[in-house]
C-alpha cells in the first residue's frame, strides 16, 4: 500500500504543479494586457493633450478676431460716417472707380 500511495502523492503533485503552471500563465496574460493598457493610456493621453492645446490656439485665434469684429462693429455704430465712407472707397477700388 506504501508504494501506491506515493503514486498517489506523485500524482497530486504533479496535478498541483499544472496548475500552478496555468496560473502562472494566467497571470502573465494579465500582466501583459494590463501593461498594454497602461501604454495605450498614455499615449492616448499624449495625443489628447496635443490635440486639445492645437483646438485651444485655434480658439483663442477666433477670440481674438472676433473682439477685433466686435470693436469694428462698435466704431461702425458709434461713427456711421466712417463705415460709409471706407466702404464706398473699399467699392471704389474694388470696382476700379
Amino acid at each position: 500500500m506504501a508504494r501506491a500511495g506515493g503514486i498517489t502523492n506523485a500524482v497530486n503533485v504533479g496535478i498541483a504543479v499544472q496548475a500552478d503552471w496555468e496560473n502562472r500563465e494566467f497571470i502573465s496574460h494579465i500582466s501583459l494586457n494590463v501593461r498594454r493598457l497602461f501604454e495605450f493610456l498614455l499615449q492616448f493621453e499624449a495625443t489628447t493633450k496635443r490635440k486639445l492645446a492645437s483646438l485651444n490656439e485655434k480658439l483663442d485665434t477666433l477670440e481674438r478676431r472676433l473682439e477685433l469684429l466686435e470693436v469694428q462693429v462698435g466704431t461702425a455704430s458709434a461713427n456711421p460716417s466712417l463705415f460709409t465712407s471706407s466702404s464706398s472707397r473699399t467699392m471704389s477700388a474694388i470696382h476700379g472707380r
